[in-house]
């Protein structure tokens, strides 16, 4: 598995159970033209952009690339780079229709294309940090955010005191901490709740 300091923004849930796969970071899904309209996730991502850049990679359609020229003019030039999969005729198993262009996605790319789209984009690979204490969810748990009666409010009050949108579910805040937050850290904000 490939360790990226990078965010990954791709456009739906299929994409992100793809690159979960073959990369270690934070992957983010647009919901396809669902960012236009969603400012807690676009502002979401320009945070996870600031801490760590981002990478996106979209389908190599008209739509995937409708999607990566707003992403482009939403965040500075800087904090992003574009990974390309080549378009390559065919459909996903598990859908009944090919997209409109007749060309798979993110999802249907073989993933050795993938990771040498991730290559060719120039990544920035980094070492797996074992020193650093990662949040679980048991720690979840222990600190009153999961699994126990009235962690969703404790969780809703985290996601304000970290000015998250209130609508992420605890795997999502889960995953957001450990890329940009200090284990110490988020334990002093979970106390002072």
């Amino acid at each position: 598995m490939i360790h990226i300091k990078e965010a990954i923004i791709v456009e739906g849930r299929y994409d992100v159970n793809k690159i979960k796969q073959l990369v270690d970071t934070v992957v983010i899904e647009t919901s396809g033209f669902g960012i236009f309209n969603n400012k807690e996730k676009l502002a979401l991502i320009r945070r996870i952009a600031e801490e760590r850049g981002i990478l996106v990679l979209t389908d190599s359609d008209g739509a995937g690339f409708v999607i990566r020229n707003y992403l482009r003019g939403a965040i500075p030039k800087e904090q992003v780079r574009h990974a390309y999969i080549p378009q390559i005729v065919g459909k996903e198993r598990r859908k009944t229709k090919g997209s409109k262009e007749g060309t798979l996605g993110v999802e249907g790319v073989p993933d050795e294309i993938i990771i040498q789209a991730l290559k060719n984009a120039g990544v920035e690979c980094i070492p797996e940090d074992n020193n650093k204490p990662k949040i679980t969810k048991a720690d979840f748990y222990e600190w009153g955010l999961a699994g126990v009666s009235g962690s969703n409010e404790k969780r809703k009050k985290l996601l304000r005191a970290l000015n998250l949108p209130q609508h992420m579910t605890a795997n999502a805040l889960l995953e957001f901490i450990n890329a940009i937050a200090d284990y110490d850290e988020i334990k002093k904000t979970i106390s002072e709740l």
